[in-house]
């Protein structure tokens, strides 16, 4: 286990510096000073090293995710609450966040499908908390009776596309805050939840 975080330790550090496509595995193998024979011991490629960083990010965002759902009274507070920090984790932990969204996003070619399952199962287990917010909102008589599926999946999307409007702040959205985008559709969004 000490070797294989000590792969993972150097992956990490490269690829918060360099990108997932300028990383490679000599390097991962030269920062961690061992052979390139001895990671392939232990991952049976750059991919599958990848996937284990991806898992960590996912569990990371996973714990904050559960800690949100924890707070805040009604169901609007905690689906609220899910959704910021959702953002706030794109934000804070920009590195995880883009190795996440270049997991999710990779099309199966890329990646073999016990990993490319492996990733958008781990996923699901986020979306399902929110799944289950939406789920007690309905049971409680705050939401009306929707699909908690669709509608997670549809905040979820709205959050993401709204991610990456943040990069359109020096151009498209200039002098507007995107954080703005992000209430407004969450405004939205509650309302038409809401009995």
């Amino acid at each position: 286990m000490a070797r294989k975080a000590q792969i993972l330790d150097a992956a990490r550090a490269l690829l918060f510096r360099k990108g997932l496509h300028a990383t490679t595995i000599n390097q991962i193998a030269k920062l961690s000073e061992l052979s390139v024979g001895t990671l392939y011991l232990y991952y049976k490629n750059k991919e599958e090293i990848f996937a284990e960083l991806q898992k960590e990010g996912f569990d990371l965002l996973f714990e904050q995710i559960i800690e949100a759902s924890k707070k805040g009274g009604t169901p609007e507070e905690k689906v609220a609450g899910i959704a910021i920090t959702y953002i706030e984790f794109s934000q804070n932990y920009k590195d995880y966040f883009d190795i996440l969204n270049y997991f999710l996003s990779t099309p199966e070619l890329l990646f073999p499908p016990v990993i490319k399952s492996r990733v958008d199962m781990t996923a699901g287990r986020i979306l399902k908390v929110l799944m289950d917010v939406i789920s007690s909102g309905i049971d409680s008589g705050h939401f009306k009776n929707v699909d908690p599926v669709k509608h997670a999946v549809v905040l979820w999307g709205s959050l993401h596309g709204l991610i990456h409007f943040k990069k359109m702040e020096e151009t498209m959205l200039q002098n507007e805050n995107y954080r703005d985008y992000v209430e407004y559709m969450l405004h939205n969004y509650i309302s038409n939840l809401k009995k």
